[in-house]
């Protein structure tokens, strides 16, 4: 009986919490196909990037390859099928808020380009920022209409007014 009763509470949590963000099915969507595509440009940048003989290039070369398999293995797990870990990584990303996204996929990016600051690593994490950028904007949710706004604007003043009101009568 206990299992029946914890089975439902079991399911609502594991759902990923960009359902109730109110994300929509394309935006979702947009946010992957930025990933896949900072991955492939990370990776691509990377490789370039180790081929000097200069360490610290070496080191963001090396660090963009492994972001662009994080990328991969977070957005896109059907590309990493031959890693054992890959379906229970993505869906422990998935459950993350898309705030938490923004700043991991952000940082990620910034760290090659704070170690060596060339074209080509600028270029090569461009995409893969756009990918936290893209996450942060939908954690800021939609925009608001004109007339809710003003509806909590007239409140504000109303209880303002009424609190001027009482400072002045007593």
């Amino acid at each position: 009986m206990s299992v029946s009763g914890g089975a439902p509470a079991a399911s609502a949590s594991s759902a990923p919490p960009t359902q109730e963000e109110g994300m929509t099915w394309w935006y979702r969507w947009l946010c992957r196909l930025s990933g896949v595509l900072g991955a492939v440009s990370c990776a691509i940048s990377g490789l370039f990037n180790c081929i000097t003989i200069h360490p610290l290039n070496i080191a963001a070369g090396v660090w963009m390859i492994m972001n662009a398999f994080i990328l991969l293995l977070c957005e896109a797990p059907f590309c990493c099928q031959f890693i054992e870990f890959a379906n229970t990584v993505a869906e422990k990303v998935d459950r993350l808020r898309s705030w938490q996204k923004a700043v991991f996929y952000c940082g990620m990016a910034v760290v090659p380009i704070v170690i060596s600051l060339t074209l080509t690593t600028l270029l090569g994490n461009a995409i893969a920022f756009a990918t936290g950028v893209l996450y942060g904007l939908s954690a800021l949710g939609k925009k608001g209409d004109a007339i809710s706004y003003a509806r909590i604007q007239q409140q504000r003043q109303q209880a303002d007014e009424e609190k001027l009101a009482e400072t002045l009568e007593g």
